[in-house]
């Protein structure tokens, strides 16, 4: 990727994104199901849920408003918020080595900011069900993106950790890469990778806050694909998915893990990156300088 595309002229100075109101414009809703019987299960799972909503009024986790754990306009607003996923390995360090060459591509669904950024973390937090459905159908749309139309693939989720699990009492990218494979027929999910709890015996807490060093010395040995799964993976074209992508020593780490097992690492996908595409100066890649990527 070239290194002076998205560079903004020194002219000019560019506003930042996160500090201006969004245009309120209307998301064209599209259904991604293709079976008659799933569109129908949610047409059914939204009539409960509004029924649900007046018996118990809650908050919106985005506005506040009351009707649901999330409103009709926030919904709009993460289906424009990922309505074009994009390649963000150049805003991961971990991703790219020194020379800019592209180590793992990887596709965001959208940037880590705004409404999406807030349903995420609340659904990180509580688990809760409407924001599922409106998060795994943000991820489906980025698998599409990655996985294009070449040889089948298998979708490989990144572990969370033994206290991450015990404290919110669920994996977040499982959960939400199950929905989100609703909408994918024809694309499986193999969970074979595993923590080997060599984290854990070098430090403790999470990574929020960590370097770009830090990061890499945490997750450093800490994935391995379980004994029982190097059959489902070996010579077979995998693409990782994570929840958000920040350094990308994660997603660096879970490669090494399916390499070392024999696996095709053709890529990964994120719902959220938290640096847009040019915010390292790379700009985002061009169709066709991402057809000449690994």
């Amino acid at each position: 990727m070239s290194s002076k595309a998205g560079l903004p002229g020194r002219s000019r100075s560019r506003a930042d994104p996160d500090l201006l109101a969004p245009a309120p414009r209307p998301a064209r809703h599209r259904s991604d199901h293709q079976s008659t019987l799933l569109r129908f299960a949610d047409q059914v799972a939204g009539a409960a849920a509004d029924l649900l909503a007046l018996a118990v009024p809650v908050d919106c986790v985005c506005c506040g408003a009351e009707d649901r754990a999330l409103c009709s306009a926030c919904e709009r607003h993460i289906r424009r918020l990922t309505k074009e996923p994009f390649r963000a390995e150049s805003g991961a360090p971990a991703l790219m080595d020194i020379r800019g060459t592209v180590l793992l591509p990887v596709v965001a669904a959208g940037v880590y900011r705004e409404e999406l950024a807030q349903a995420l973390l609340s659904f990180k937090r509580h688990g809760q069900h409407q924001l599922k459905t409106a998060l795994g159908r943000s991820l489906a749309g980025a698998v599409r993106a990655a996985a294009g139309e070449g040889p089948s693939i298998a979708l490989v989720p990144v572990p969370t950790s033994s206290a991450a699990y015990m404290n919110r009492g669920f994996s977040p990218v499982h959960l939400l890469l199950a929905e989100a494979s609703r909408q994918l027929p024809g694309i499986g999910v193999v969970n074979v990778l595993v923590k080997t709890g060599k984290e854990g015996l070098r430090l403790t807490g999470g990574q929020k806050g960590l370097d770009r060093g830090a990061r890499a010395k945490r997750v450093r040995g800490s994935m391995e694909v379980r004994r029982r799964g190097q059959g489902r993976v070996e010579g077979r074209r995998c693409i990782i998915v994570d929840d958000v992508l920040t350094t990308g020593a994660t997603l660096a780490e879970a490669a090494r893990a399916l390499h070392q097992a024999g696996a095709i690492v053709a890529g990964g996908v994120v719902l959220a990156a938290t640096r847009p595409p040019d915010a390292g100066g790379g700009g985002a890649a061009s169709p066709e300088d991402q057809r000449k990527q690994p």
